[in-house]
């Protein structure tokens, strides 16, 4: 096969076009260990791996296993002791806390498991404030907040206190807040961990959303499998090295499962039904979440 033949390939083409992707995360050959006086604690030891745009991964692995690290590096709260990590092909490895900080105010949208809202500001509000931090004119602040709110469902909650809201709706929030942005990146930390089984499976309808329909590209930590089965890929981490990366079989879409659990308020007496249509184990006496 002749060079002009080759080149104009289709599957060539493709081959070629997805050789040249930059990874919205890359990671060489990360080290991380914390110095306790007299004793070096490793949290990370080695590790490597990229992440693409467009992608869903679950990061798992159990507490000590390095997965909140990695998330602190990928995220620009902390920094490597050793090795090299590209976002959006930027070596952010050895930058100032300030240079991190722009970074983190303009490509990365943070949700936590905690919510972390204001408790005397509004919805609307505690959206806002990313944009303010970003240095958004006036004018385009309320925008973008009222324009979040809105692709979460709660365009008209925008005026009330999280008080006002139930655990899911503050969560909403939070999704809202982080995406104001428009990041590159979505780190979501334990984002389902406070929440019912129910809720839980809302939200991760909302993040699947955005990742499938808006090409968001979604990093979650998560200990609990059944929620890492809605991600397209899942890494699994222990003491302080990557052991499994594997693309999810049989993923789970949240707006499919959303119909088999009992609806909002609805009353508890047919467990067995409903331990049959609850794949979360809401039936065994309440949510893991709740503990978690």
């Amino acid at each position: 096969m002749d060079s002009t033949t080759t080149a104009q390939n289709p599957s060539n083409v493709a081959a070629a076009g997805a050789s040249q992707r930059i990874p919205t995360i890359r990671i060489e050959n990360i080290y991380k260990t914390y110095d306790l006086g007299e004793i070096q604690v490793p949290a990370l030891r080695g590790v490597s791996l990229e992440i693409f745009p467009g992608e869903f991964v679950a990061v798992m692995g159990a507490s000590g296993s390095g997965k909140s690290t990695l998330m602190n590096i990928i995220g620009c709260l902390d920094r490597p002791t050793k090795g090299r990590y590209f976002l959006d092909g930027k070596d952010v490895s050895g930058l100032t806390k300030d240079e991190l900080a722009s970074i983190r105010s303009h490509k990365i949208g943070f949700v936590f498991q905690q919510f972390n809202l204001l408790p005397r500001t509004s919805a609307l509000e505690n959206v806002e404030l990313p944009t303010i931090y970003a240095g958004v004119p006036i004018e385009e602040r309320e925008k973008r907040a009222k324009e979040a709110l809105a692709r979460v469902g709660l365009a008209e909650r925008a005026e009330h206190f999280p008080s006002q809201l139930s655990g899911g709706q503050q969560q909403r929030v939070a999704i809202a807040r982080a995406l104001v942005n428009s990041p590159a990146l979505l780190l979501a930390d334990e984002p389902t961990g406070n929440l019912d089984s129910r809720t839980s499976v809302e939200i991760m309808e909302i993040l699947q959303g955005l990742n499938d329909q808006h090409g968001l590209t979604v990093v979650i930590v998560t200990h609990e499998p059944d929620i890492a089965q809605y991600a397209k890929r899942a890494l699994e981490f222990r003491d302080g090295k990557l052991r499994k990366d594997v693309s999810i079989q049989n993923r789970q879409i949240a707006s499919e499962v959303l119909p088999t659990l009992p609806a909002p308020g609805a009353d508890d007496d047919e467990p067995e039904e409903i331990a049959q249509n609850a794949p979360r184990g809401a039936a065994n006496g309440g949510s893991p979440h709740e503990t978690a």
